[in-house]
């Protein structure tokens, strides 16, 4: 009877060994999200700009196995944030559609996020959607999975693997647009308006808002359309406006630098992490078989039957390779995200931060994007009170 047992126990862990190594990948499906359109005329008045943020990359959330370089993240933050931004144009539901270097720009509705996970093969964010009043319309986290042939440059679709996460985050927001009265639209750009004149001329604009206990400004009165200083500050914004226009070119560039690199990384990322996951699998059966095949032989061993005993010592033999094979696949594991880390830095390089120098016959704008625009907004303000006569 013993003997039988023990035949029985070596059955069942050689069947367990071959599902553990036999075993494929199991590839999750996808499901793609159209992007929507706006049909509905709206009215130049009602037309609200956007902005993007870039997005945060998430660096203080990472799990402790995710070998995910600060320098990448970043990266990805900015090529995230304007692949958005374009999406979110083609919607035609907005104004002007741009990606910010920070909230100082002021616009009608801004869009910001955080990386929750990015791999290759899942990407989460975290998207806040908030308007120049102050007020938050909603915040929502978007899950994608890349589809199994995302990455096939064979295939005849050529689009962003997360394509339809972005897709999902521009119907949202074609649908929190259309909750809006014309009024309340309306409402958001004279907001818009008085911050940035308040920006400019504090002394008349002030009194123009306030703010409630939450910090979300309401319009107090509306100065006159024919008010001089009100139209100096409007040719100051016009000229705000082709400044970003410009940086949305920067951007824009950038994502051109970074794209085929970044899609590279991707698709290696997005098989490492597949096999890392088989890895991790193989590990922790090939392991839990060996420990149960020791067990089962050292109670054999403990027979008094000759053959017993002997299927008992082939058994601890045997579980003894299998705990060593699962601890082998442990250590490639880790192998595997060694190699992760080496892509991105080998991204981290290919993308590096370029100076962008700005001309105006004769001011030249240096530093990133965030100092440049600092810099503008000086200029801008001294060209301000140079035509008042301040200066």
């Amino acid at each position: 009877m013993k003997q039988r047992s023990t035949f029985t126990l070596a059955l069942l862990v050689s069947v367990l060994f071959l599902t553990a190594c036999n075993s494929p990948i199991k590839v999750k499906s996808t499901t793609y999200t159209p992007l929507a359109q706006q049909t509905a005329i709206i009215a130049e008045a009602e037309l609200l700009d956007l902005g993007v943020l870039p997005l945060d990359p998430g660096l203080d959330d990472l799990d402790e196995d995710e070998a995910i370089l600060p320098q990448v993240r970043n990266a990805e933050g900015h090529y995230l944030a304007n692949q958005l931004t374009h999406t979110i144009q083609d919607t035609a539901a907005w104004g002007a559609v741009r990606m910010l270097p920070s909230r100082e720009v002021i616009t009608d509705v801004y869009v910001s996020g955080t990386i929750k996970h990015s791999d290759g093969e899942e990407l989460v964010l975290e998207i806040v959607v908030t308007d120049t009043t102050g007020a938050e319309w909603y915040s929502k986290i978007y899950k994608g999975l890349a589809s199994r042939y995302a990455y096939d440059r064979r295939q005849q679709i050529q689009r962003d693997p997360f394509q339809g996460l972005f897709n999902q985050i521009a119907n949202d927001l074609i649908i929190w647009r259309q909750k809006l009265t014309a009024k309340e639209a309306t409402n958001l750009r004279t907001v818009s308006m008085l911050r940035f004149a308040r920006d400019f001329a504090p002394e008349a604009f002030s009194q123009h808002m306030e703010a409630d206990r939450k910090g979300q400004l309401t319009v107090v009165r509306l100065p006159a359309t024919n008010d001089p200083i009100l139209q100096r500050v409007q040719r100051m914004r016009e000229r705000d406006y082709l400044y970003v226009d410009t940086v949305q070119e920067y951007y824009d560039g950038f994502s051109i630098q970074m794209a085929e690199p970044y899609q590279v990384w991707r698709a290696q990322n997005y098989d490492e992490v597949l096999a890392a996951r088989e890895l991790r699998r193989q590990s922790i059966q090939r392991t839990a078989i060996g420990i149960v095949s020791i067990l089962a032989g050292v109670a054999a061993a403990g027979s008094n039957n000759r053959s017993a005993r002997a299927g008992g010592a082939v058994a601890i033999g045997s579980g003894a390779l299998l705990v060593k094979s699962g601890l082998s696949k442990r250590a490639e594991a880790q192998i595997h995200i060694e190699a992760l880390a080496e892509l991105g830095q080998s991204l981290e390089a290919e993308v590096e931060p370029r100076v962008v120098e700005l001309e105006d016959h004769t001011v030249t704008l240096t530093g990133n994007v965030q100092m440049q625009y600092d810099q503008w907004q000086e200029i801008l303000q001294k060209i301000y009170r140079t035509e008042r006569g301040e200066i």
